[in-house]
């Protein structure tokens, strides 16, 4: 497995908060990460939205371990929620609570990593490869994946047409990222349109997950 060594920001993260793999029987976060992205064994071959938010739960959580903070699944989630969603009032409430636990909230938000980073990291410094199955049942995560893609793509070719103008800085020093949102229709609740259709839902809150069976 290949590795660049200069200044990815994934590498730095993993080097910085010491993460480590979800499961057991991989030696590394990135040989963790290279195969929950292409399948390997019973993993479900995530896209790089549903990895990215993956590794910022991990950090989150390990930045609550270093400082004592609850890490129970729920308020781990429910946190993350807040700290990526667009209300700034709970946002900044977090933030000020956070700083009451030692933890800085804007050194952390700033450690997030983006769909588009993860996708470089995976392609480029670990010079993954993932094979796309014809036959695949899952036609509309992989459309997903597609649009996101061509979506990105499309604006780093009209990024780096600016730049040619001298419009617009090098696209290769800013993070490209690209991705739809859905909402709750009862309540502010958001999520990145990958994590909803990995959830199979939005707001548990207002919303019935896949498989509930409605109380008589």
């Amino acid at each position: 497995m290949g590795r660049r060594t200069d200044g990815c920001k994934i590498d730095i993260i993993v080097d910085r908060y010491d993460l480590a793999p979800a499961e057991r029987g991989y030696d590394s976060f990135d040989e963790y990460l290279l195969a929950r992205w292409t399948g390997a064994g019973d993993l479900p071959g995530d896209g790089y939205g549903t990895l990215a938010d993956f590794t910022n739960r991990r950090l989150l959580k390990r930045v609550y371990e270093e400082q004592g903070r609850d890490t129970l699944a729920a308020r781990l989630e429910s946190e993350y929620d807040v700290l990526t969603g667009e209300d700034d009032l709970l946002k900044q409430e977090l933030l000020d609570d956070l700083a009451a636990d030692g933890i800085d909230g804007e050194r952390l938000l700033e450690s997030f990593v983006s769909r588009s980073t993860m996708r470089r990291h995976l392609n480029d410094c670990l010079d993954g490869e993932k094979e796309i199955q014809p036959a695949r049942t899952d036609w509309e995560r992989e459309s997903v994946e597609i649009a996101m893609d061509r979506a990105t793509e499309k604006t780093i070719q009209a990024l780096r047409s600016l730049h040619s103008k001298g419009e617009f800085v090098s696209p290769e020093s800013v993070d490209v990222a690209i991705g739809a949102t859905v909402s709750c229709t009862e309540c502010p609740t958001r999520l990145p349109l990958e994590e909803a259709i990995a959830r199979g839902y939005v707001c548990a809150a207002h919303q019935d997950p896949p498989g509930h069976e409605p109380e008589e």
